[in-house]
């Protein structure tokens, strides 16, 4: 037996290993788009299985595959590549030139050698089972890339939702455990108001609150492609059956409510959908740096800081300052949203970019996309599993805090004034004592009627 097979191209024909389970087309992307050192997205790779495996079960069904060993070892292959059983096989760069066509060749030289070595036939022998003519059969790259990576990403947002749900509900369980915890709300960093430490916890779930039901939103837009189209949304080389048919049998075989885009032209040429969707996982993306930013400043110090609350302490934080402890988790998180916006430009620049029937750069998209995707569901686990779940109240500094506050004469307005209000402010900083007792000499109000009016049940209160 040879140790070598000999595979033809337009360009010329090449010697590979006689056991490599991709071919020419693969090899010379190898050679050609070494350039971001990953791989396609094990997501898009799985999703690429089950596109191959509809498109070949609808030709299946028009009598394209006559020969039932050629179509079973086919069909098996489909289904391997389709459950992350062939992945590893799928090697070509995730930024490649071609608008993927690398990717698409890789996974049709792959499932083609695969349903070869089922068949019992040598790989690379494609007289018998072709990456073109039979695994590529009435497809595009055009069509199938882009449907993959819409369906890798609802797969992906439908786990990313999943993660910000279990961050949201420990924000909630913090709302509840510090409901009591009185302390300093600020704006614009300055003493502002009272408010409860559970009542800022409160506003973190909420605004993962609306990121889930903005992720609702990223999937009724992705769920439109363009498969059965080929290469510019015409249909061009495909049987007006297989258009008709091709996206039932990708929906019954990934359970996802895909539905055939009305215009196959606007839906292979236009990639605005991914950055609408970019900028919905952008939202949370800000929202993790916004509260992450929020909890660093909060547990400050800890002893010339805000130090209002405890972070779980995970590692020594300085090689030359002993005992310092840094809120690694939260900066950590914030670096990975701070990627997610930056990518999000990416995407949009890429989206634009694309010339007349058909945008070049959709891998570029697919990397940044799931990228994004994959960034946000990790820093919502690190938040909650490694920093919420475990965060702690510094009771006695928010109440400290409390009581020598311009914050706390806010509070007792309502019944002296403003004027009487900021005498007594003045009076607190002229003479250098507590401005609680600022307040009980003022002999405006009594040290009961203060408590009631600092109390929660107080503070939370919608008006007075």
């Amino acid at each position: 037996m040879s140790k070598h097979r000999i595979e033809k191209d337009l360009l010329g024909s090449r010697e590979l290993p006689a056991g490599l389970m991709w071919g020419i087309h693969t090899e010379r992307a190898l050679e050609n788009f070494r350039l971001s050192g990953r791989v396609v997205h094990p997501e898009l790779v799985r999703a690429f299985g089950a596109v191959k495996l509809a498109c070949f079960n609808t030709n299946r069904h028009l009598g394209y595959f006559s020969m039932t060993e050629k179509a079973t070892a086919i069909e098996k292959a489909c289904l391997e590549m389709a459950e992350g059983r062939l992945t590893q096989y799928i090697v070509v760069d995730s930024l490649q030139g071609g608008a993927g066509t690398s990717t698409n060749m890789n996974v049709n030289e792959v499932i083609a050698n695969r349903a070869l070595e089922i068949a019992g036939k040598e790989k690379g022998d494609y007289s018998f089972i072709s990456p073109l003519d039979d695994v590529n059969l009435h497809q595009s790259t055009n069509d199938t890339y882009p449907t993959a990576l819409k369906i890798a990403a609802i797969r992906m947002i439908r786990r990313l939702e999943q993660s910000v749900l279990a961050l949201q509900e420990a924000f909630q369980t913090k709302e509840k455990e510090f409901a009591h915890v009185v302390k300093i709300g600020r704006t614009q960093l300055q003493d502002a108001v009272l408010t409860t430490l559970g009542r800022e916890m409160g506003a973190y779930a909420e605004a993962f609150n609306r990121d889930r039901w903005r992720f609702s939103k990223c999937e009724e837009r992705l769920r439109v492609v363009n498969l059965g189209g080929t290469a510019i949304g015409s249909g061009l080389g495909a049987p007006r059956q297989y258009i008709f048919r091709v996206v039932d049998n990708l929906r019954e075989i990934t359970g996802i409510g895909l539905a055939r885009a009305e215009n196959l032209i606007d839906n292979t040429q236009n990639a605005d959908v991914f950055v609408e969707v970019s900028g919905m996982l952008k939202a949370c993306a800000v929202s993790i740096l916004k509260i992450s930013n929020d909890l660093r400043l909060m547990s400050s110090g800890p002893d010339a800081g805000f130090a209002e609350i405890i972070l779980p302490a995970k590692q020594a934080g300085s090689s030359i300052m002993p005992g310092k402890v840094n809120p690694v988790v939260p900066e950590a998180a914030a670096q990975a949203a701070m990627v997610v916006m930056g990518n999000d430009q990416v995407i949009a620049q890429a989206a634009s970019g694309g010339n007349l029937e058909l945008n070049q750069f959709m891998p570029l998209i697919a990397h940044a996309l799931l990228e994004n995707i994959d960034l946000l569901t990790n820093a919502s686990e690190l938040l909650r599993v490694h920093c919420i779940q475990d965060l702690k109240a510094n009771e006695d500094q928010c109440r400290n805090n409390v009581m020598n506050s311009t914050a706390l004469i806010t509070a007792v307005i309502p019944l002296v004034g403003y004027e009487k209000a900021n005498e007594i402010a003045l009076k607190s900083r002229a003479e250098n004592i507590p401005v609680r007792e600022a307040i009980l000499w003022s002999g405006l109000i009594s040290e009961q009627r203060l408590n009631e009016l600092i109390s929660p049940e107080a503070v939370c209160r919608l008006g007075f």
